[in-house]
């Protein structure tokens, strides 16, 4: 069975919910009455670029190789001279298939045929399977970028779904992927209610609408997933706390993008979505862990701040400014545990030794969705920062070089950020958890083997 995806980029479950009572998105009401709704945990970093790979390999970001929108390469091997820093943000979003682990497969590389737009993750797409490709399009949207046109992003959206539709028709995919941007774009600029993001909705609207004729016409409807589903969240941001400065402040000369040239820095600090940071001392190979109790310190005083982890050998300490240190644990199988310290910043109430479905379970309802298996993921990965940190509700940590003025956030681990749709024109056999359990259902419903590790479960 054919399988399409659109990722409503930057969907909340509730702006969603809100529009189909309201009757303002017809056609995916219509796919919620004859299919399925849900609301899942998408990953952490919940930001655009590392919240697809559970879209398009079934796995957690960190320990395939995107612990971030930006992070900096201890190893030196990857990220190019001199700076060794690196950002999806712009012309290194083309080293994104060569910085993932080359062992994890792309959904791209095991369906027979694809169709792919602003998807970016491309491995195992061929140059004809690529909408939104060449330099005139690249061109367009750095233009539309760096301008802060949000309305040109919504025309992005109207001319890439087009195209995509009428792919659709005449090549007749196996499985097919298409990003539609605005709903972040506009809401960053004018927040998740605006009228500008209905309007942008409206196109993701009609979109699944002229997926639907076409299918129809073909008279493959009935043999047809289309799926709609977001990567993360919003939530109202007013305050903007400059980390990178902060730490110069602290006496640590950081890197930072959209300018990491520095001569001689100690530190490097790699904001994304902006809601969340990783943190990186000692990069002249001193005072590392001096440094890094220095930063900490500092960062427990600010009001931005909502937790702070740090990685340790088989383990993450999570600190808080208001609620205490705990500690999550895993013995590289299948429990992780979480022991309280001082306090319990996660708000779970209690220590645990759980497997990973009951740490969902016990998490679910909370502030922070899945936290403990998603932290446990992240600070996994060897590209992760000594610190990182997630912004407390209406701060986030970068004050400048945006072209959009942000009154609207994400990244970090919190609820309004975690939590996502997942539409499904057809009943789900089991109910869906995290975006990690899309690729293995694409893989179950095109009748192909699923490979040996993913971190989701197939619901169809």
């Amino acid at each position: 069975m054919p399988v399409v995806i659109l990722v409503a980029d930057g969907l909340r479950p509730d702006t969603l919910e809100s529009a189909i009572a309201a009757g303002s998105v017809p056609a995916l009401a219509r796919l919620r009455d004859e299919g399925s709704l849900s609301t899942v945990t998408s990953v952490f970093p919940s930001v655009t670029g590392p919240a697809y790979t559970p879209f398009l390999m079934g796995r957690f970001p960190g320990p395939v190789g995107l612990p971030g929108l930006r992070w900096y390469d201890r190893s030196r091997k990857l990220a190019r001279m001199p700076f060794h820093s690196r950002s999806y943000v712009g012309a290194e979003m083309r080293y994104v298939d060569s910085d993932l682990d080359a062992d994890a497969p792309t959904i791209f590389e095991l369906a027979p045929a694809s169709l792919a737009a602003m998807n970016v993750i491309g491995r195992g797409l061929r140059p004809d399977e690529r909408l939104g490709q060449g330099w005139r399009f690249v061109l367009r949207t750095g233009i539309t970028h760096f301008r802060g046109n949000v309305r040109g992003w919504l025309e992005i959206d109207r001319d890439i779904a087009a195209k995509f539709t009428q792919r659709l028709l005449t090549d007749s995919p196996d499985f097919a992927f298409a990003a539609l941007t605005g709903i972040d774009k506009t809401s960053h600029a004018n927040g998740h209610e605006s009228a500008l993001t209905m309007e942008a909705l409206s196109i993701v609207d009609q979109s699944a609408k002229a997926i639907r004729a076409a299918a129809e016409q073909k008279g493959v409807w009935d043999d047809t997933h289309l799926w709609i589903v977001s990567d993360h969240g919003h939530s109202a941001v007013a305050h903007h706390e400059d980390l990178a400065s902060l730490v110069e402040e602290w006496g640590l000369p950081a890197i930072a993008h959209p300018w990491p040239m520095r001569r001689n820095p100690e530190a490097a600090v790699m904001v994304s979505g902006n809601a969340m940071a990783h943190i990186y001392v000692g990069l002249r190979g001193q005072n590392r862990a001096q440094q890094c109790d220095q930063i900490t310190s500092q960062l427990l005083k600010r009001v931005s701040v909502d937790l702070v982890l740090l990685p340790c050998a088989g383990g993450c300490e999570i600190r808080s400014p208001h609620s205490g240190n705990a500690m999550i644990r895993w013995d590289g199988g299948p429990t992780y545990s979480y022991s309280t310290g001082t306090g319990d910043p996660l708000g779970i109430g209690t220590q645990l030794d759980v497997t990973e479905a009951q740490a969902y379970d016990i998490t679910i309802g909370s502030e922070y969705p899945d936290s403990i298996v998603q932290i446990a993921a992240l600070t996994r990965s060897s590209k992760c920062g000594d610190i990182i940190v997630s912004a407390a509700p209406g701060w986030d940590f970068r004050a400048k070089y945006e072209p959009i003025p942000h009154v609207s956030t994400h990244g970090s681990l919190r609820r309004d950020h975690m939590l996502v749709p997942l539409l499904t024109n057809r009943p789900t056999r089991t109910t869906p958890r995290r975006t990690t359990d899309v690729m293995p259902s694409a893989l179950a419903a095109l009748g192909l083997t699923a490979p040996g590790r993913l971190d989701g479960r197939s619901f169809v």
